[in-house]
């Protein structure tokens, strides 16, 4: 499973990191609001945890244009805004769930498994490249409706060779609707 975490303060991104990474997440790290607003157009995530308070681009701001972008993405606010306001707008504004720093490292693991869970209809936890798709959740992988398991290291090579080829399609993409070369 593939987690983007936004967050500007070093120790608190690194230590969510090592923790995600310590559970076998694969986990890609973002400092700047505008370095996570390219990264979720031009990449496939199954879970982001969001800080607010961002330089550049504002969380919310983040959020909101995920969110009118129709993108379906399980989003977790991880932040130190704590007022019942803060909590509201961060929901209201498209969050699936609202965490307050400081946490409990156990609490994190938790909602991220409950947001995986609960998934999002639109958007199951899949990769579909060609005639091949796996899902990502139980670890099938389907090729013009022959169905396989497959062993634990050939699924996640697999599993990296499809993201390649998704973010590669995503980027190019991304830079024809943004008129970039």
């Amino acid at each position: 499973m593939r987690i983007l975490v936004v967050e500007d303060e070093q120790k608190v991104a690194d230590a969510v990191r090592e923790g995600l990474e310590g559970e076998r997440y694969e986990v890609v790290v973002e400092r700047t609001g505008e370095g996570a607003f390219f990264r979720v157009n031009t990449e496939t995530f199954d879970v982001i945890l969001l800080d607010l308070t961002l330089p550049g681009r504002d969380g919310l701001e983040i959020l909101r244009a995920l969110r009118q972008r129709r993108m379906e993405t399980p989003v977790l606010v991880l932040t130190a805004r704590d007022s019942l306001e803060d909590r509201v707008t961060g929901l209201d504004s498209g969050a699936d769930d609202y965490l307050v720093k400081p946490f409990a490292f156990a609490e994190l693991l938790a909602r991220i498994r409950a947001l995986v869970r609960r998934g999002r209809v639109a958007e199951a936890p899949r990769l579909l490249v060609g005639d091949l798709e796996m899902d990502l959740v139980t670890r099938k992988v389907t090729r013009a409706d022959a169905r396989s398991s497959s062993p634990w290291r050939e699924f996640e090579l697999l599993e990296f060779l499809m993201r390649i080829r998704v973010r590669s399609s995503r980027a190019r993409r991304w830079r024809e609707m943004s008129g970039r070369k």
